[in-house]
């Protein structure tokens, strides 16, 4: 694939940002209809329609996947992807770990305020079925759900292709309570609003198809989720002192996911934009998932040149990418300039698939420029907060006059009435 080269000028690289954020374009109706149905089916009917709807989509019955099946699953993966996991569930839980909050309570001359940080009840996890497997997606949105000491956490998964070895290990080592085999809009419903022996949860977290998606948006406000995932991206922000071997791969690495992933590298030399475009094709040419790739970097792939590093972080926080390299001689220099990204990786010792399956940092992260708004999937995504207010009555009295000037003012003489009474 040989990649264009283009130069930042008169704010048309802008419009990278905006070709980005359309990629998810507008939801098919169609599939937000059958969503829609489906979420309908099970709030009426529970259980019987998620059982007929994985039937008839799936070729088989929701199932709990029993214990002593996990850990034969456990017992026959290998013994170094096994290693493997465990290393990074260590590292996800240290990290995690150093990010939790905890339950404040303070003295004030007032009396007393605070706030309790608690784990979820009952968290769901979604993980895709499908051809490929994704056995550090379950680590990377259950571990940070058990850091936070959610109490149980139900992991869904199509009983496709996807019931195998390394998922169902990776579900062990990261203490999933229980295994459900269902997917679909169907096992988004269930949660949702319980069915049968899937119970409802708080909250849903985790990717999944189009239907998928469309359910877990329409589920929003029934319990919590996370995001609803776009396509993946990786950003590069490159000077002339960096490998363009290692540019090309880091792009290619990302372009590989789907059609819809998008690899885009900023740089202030023209000379090392020429070398990465000539190290795309010849790498491309060699890996396995090549027509993707070509697809994914034809239609969503640049190479731009800016006129200053700090022009390319400008351009990087308009883009908010969900990856975002910094393969410069300074990177630490550049974090001051950078507002907007999922994941930030310093220097070429931090490729992207180093967050993806050992650093720590949760692979779940925002897309499509959503990293503007969203944060990271953390062990803060499974608590909840509740702020505690005790004064004393001297410091109310202080306060009073205040407190019925404001509830008069919005007409709620009652909430008046709640101050008078206590002084009357």
């Amino acid at each position: 694939m040989k990649m264009e080269i283009t130069r930042a000028k008169a704010g048309a690289e802008y419009e990278i940002a905006e070709t980005l954020r359309r990629r998810k374009g507008t939801v098919n109706a169609k599939i937000n209809s059958i969503a829609a149905q489906i979420m309908a089916d099970v709030r009426e009917n529970g259980y019987e329609a998620v059982e007929r709807y994985s039937r008839k989509l799936d070729g088989a019955e929701p199932r709990e996947i029993g214990r002593n099946e996990l850990e034969a699953a456990l017992g026959r993966c290998d013994t170094k992807l096994v290693a493997a996991m465990r290393r990074s569930a260590r590292n996800i839980r240290a990290y995690q770990e150093a990010l939790l909050p905890k339950t404040k309570v303070w003295n004030t001359d007032a009396g007393t305020l605070g706030q309790l940080v608690r784990g979820l009840h009952r968290v769901g996890i979604y993980v895709p079925g499908g051809a490929a497997a994704y056995p550090s997606s379950v680590l990377m949105n259950a571990v940070p759900a058990v850091v936070a000491g959610v109490e149980e956490i139900i992991m869904v998964t199509p009983p496709t292709k996807n019931l195998n070895d390394a998922v169902m290990a990776a579900a062990c080592i990261a203490g999933v309570d229980r295994v459900i085999a269902v997917g679909g809009a169907q096992a988004v419903a269930a949660l949702t609003y319980g069915a049968g022996f899937i119970p409802k949860v708080d909250k849903l977290v985790g990717p999944g198809n189009a239907y998928v998606a469309a359910a877990k948006r329409l589920a929003f406000g029934e319990l919590d989720i996370d995001m609803v995932a776009g396509p993946s991206e990786v950003l590069v922000i490159a000077d002339d002192g960096a490998n363009p071997a290692y540019a090309a791969a880091d792009l290619l690495s990302q372009a590989e996911h789907d059609p819809l992933a998008a690899a885009i590298l900023l740089t202030d030399s023209a000379e090392f934009a020429v070398q990465v475009a000539a190290e795309i094709e010849k790498q491309s040419e060699k890996l396995e998932r090549a027509d993707i790739i070509n697809s994914s970097l034809r239609d969503y792939g640049a190479i731009m040149i800016c006129e200053s590093l700090t022009d390319a972080a400008k351009l990087a926080n308009e883009i908010a990418p969900e990856h975002l390299e910094l393969l410069t001689r300074d990177p630490e220099g550049l974090l001051s300039y950078l507002t907007n990204a999922g994941a930030i990786f310093l220097g070429e010792s931090s490729p992207e698939p180093l967050g993806d399956y050992m650093a720590g940092p949760s692979h779940v992260l925002p897309t499509s420029g959503t990293a503007r708004f969203f944060s990271p999937l953390s062990v803060d995504s499974f608590l909840k907060k509740t702020s505690v207010i005790g004064y004393k009555r001297e410091a109310l009295a202080a306060v009073k006059d205040d407190i019925i000037r404001f509830a008069e003012a919005e007409g709620l003489t009652a909430h008046a009435n709640s101050l008078k009474v206590r002084f009357e």
